[in-house]
């Protein structure tokens, strides 16, 4: 199982200062890149993505005003989310990023608000199966790989088509697109304008509060001039992960 590493109280004092602080860098950040494109700032949420850290990481994103919660590991969000809701004052939106498996389709549908990494007909039957059985109906965005590499994600020629598939399900809402960014820095602007007009093109199917998820830490400034409506971040509001420690039991990540 996934063993979470604790704070002190003293450490936890420490660590909710310097995300409020990483915080306000960061929104300084988005501010000066929403001045360049003409936009405002508050058209730009954060999602922080607490991967590889406790629930005090959690803790401290909410207590500094942020309203969203990233994480890409099942097993790993569930064992802090346990903990996390043990504070009945703590709310958060809980998005799922990461890979997703349709054999665990049943408990993301139960622990997370919103799954962005959307990419194939037969999850999405398997998530509105589970949100179903889960009573709920479940925000869902559609990864698209902007790279043309053999990353997950949609290829940009059939993102239209899949789309008004997504559409149609009973239990699954269509919120917009999330996108990663290629490895190499010379190509994120190109493969992040394509994204935006991925975005375009779908938006109609998503509602007044669409979603366009692009760009992390080391990008924003690029995902904001491409329209991007939510960064995810983890480095820039965390600082760097510490050394994972996992005993997990075979089949399971």
């Amino acid at each position: 199982m996934e063993r979470i590493e604790r704070l002190s109280e003293s450490e936890h004092a420490a660590f909710e200062r310097l995300v409020a602080d990483n915080l306000q860098k960061v929104r300084d950040r988005i501010a000066r890149a929403c001045v360049q494109c003409g936009r405002g700032p508050e058209t730009v949420a954060v999602l922080a993505v607490t991967k590889g850290f406790g629930p005090e990481a959690m803790t401290a994103a909410v207590n500094a005003g942020l309203t969203n919660i990233g994480e890409n590991y099942l097993q790993e969000a569930a064992a802090k989310f346990a903990a996390f809701s043990a504070n009945a004052d703590i709310a958060a939106r809980r998005h799922f990023i990461g890979g997703l498996q349709r054999n665990k389709a049943k408990r993301i549908a139960e622990l997370f608000d919103v799954v962005q990494s959307l990419d194939e007909r037969s999850a999405a039957d398997a998530l509105d199966h589970a949100a179903q059985g889960a009573s709920k109906r479940l925000d869902v965005l559609l990864q698209i790989n902007v790279v043309g590499d053999k990353r997950a994600g949609v290829a940009l020629e059939n993102a239209a088509e899949f789309a008004a598939h997504v559409s149609h399900y009973e239990h699954l809402r269509l919120r917009g697109i999330m996108a990663i960014g290629p490895d190499d820095p010379t190509q994120i602007h190109a493969a992040f304008e394509r994204a935006g007009r991925a975005f375009d093109a779908i938006r109609p199917l998503c509602g007044e509060d669409a979603i366009l998820s692009l760009g992390m830490s080391a990008d924003l400034e690029a995902a904001v001039a491409a329209g991007s409506t939510m960064v995810r971040l983890g480095t820039a509001l965390f600082g760097a992960r510490p050394p994972k420690r996992v005993d997990a039991p075979r089949g399971e990540g």
